[in-house]
C-alpha cells in the first residue's frame, strides 16, 4: 500500500490499511521532516512560538505501523509523478522523486532521484490545504500569503 499524504488523514489511511492487513506499507509526504522541537526564538524555522507548532508528531498509525514493519512508514520530500499501470486497468506502481524547498518557497525536483515504487493499492490522502480560489474570487475575499481568506480580526 502506497499512501500519499499525510496528517490526520494520512494516518487514519495507514491505521485502515494495517487493520485491513497489507503486506507492506509507505507513507509519502510532500513536505520535508519537520523538527523534533519548536524553534523557540523563531530565528531558523520560520514556525516560532507561540504558531502552532510545526513539529514531528507520531500519531497511532505511524506507531502501528513502526511495531509491525519496524519502521515508521513517512517518507518526506517526495513527490508523486506517474501511477504505473499492469497493462489490465490495474496500478502497478508509483513512479516519484525528491523535491526540495527552493529560497522562494516552490517545490524543485532532485535531479536522478527518481524512483518506481511497487503498489497493489494507492490511497490518496490529501486534506485541507486552502479553500478553492474560484470561491474566494467570486466572493472577492482578501487572502493571506497562504490562500486563506482572511478574517476580520
Amino acid at each position: 500500500v502506497v499512501v500519499i499524504g499525510g496528517g490526520d488523514t494520512g494516518t487514519d489511511c495507514i491505521g485502515t490499511s494495517l487493520r485491513h492487513g497489507c503486506k507492506s506499507l509507505i507513507n509519502f509526504e510532500l513536505f520535508p521532516a519537520p523538527p523534533d522541537e519548536q524553534d523557540k526564538r523563531g530565528e531558523a524555522s520560520g514556525n516560532p512560538w507561540p504558531l502552532w507548532p510545526r513539529i514531528m508528531r507520531v500519531d497511532y498509525g505511524h506507531e502501528e505501523a513502526s511495531h509491525r514493519f519496524g519502521a515508521d512508514p513517512r517518507t518526506y520530500s517526495v513527490l508523486s509523478k506517474e501511477f504505473v499501470s499492469d497493462g489490465a486497468g490495474r496500478v502497478r506502481a508509483v513512479k516519484t522523486v525528491q523535491v526540495e524547498v527552493g529560497p522562494d518557497g516552490r517545490f524543485a525536483e532532485v535531479e536522478g532521484s527518481e524512483r518506481e515504487h511497487p503498489a497493489d493499492l494507492v490511497i490518496l490522502a490529501m486534506g485541507f490545504r486552502h479553500p478553492e480560489q474560484e470561491i474566494v474570487r467570486a466572493l472577492r475575499l482578501q487572502t493571506d500569503q497562504r490562500s486563506h481568506a482572511k478574517g476580520r480580526t
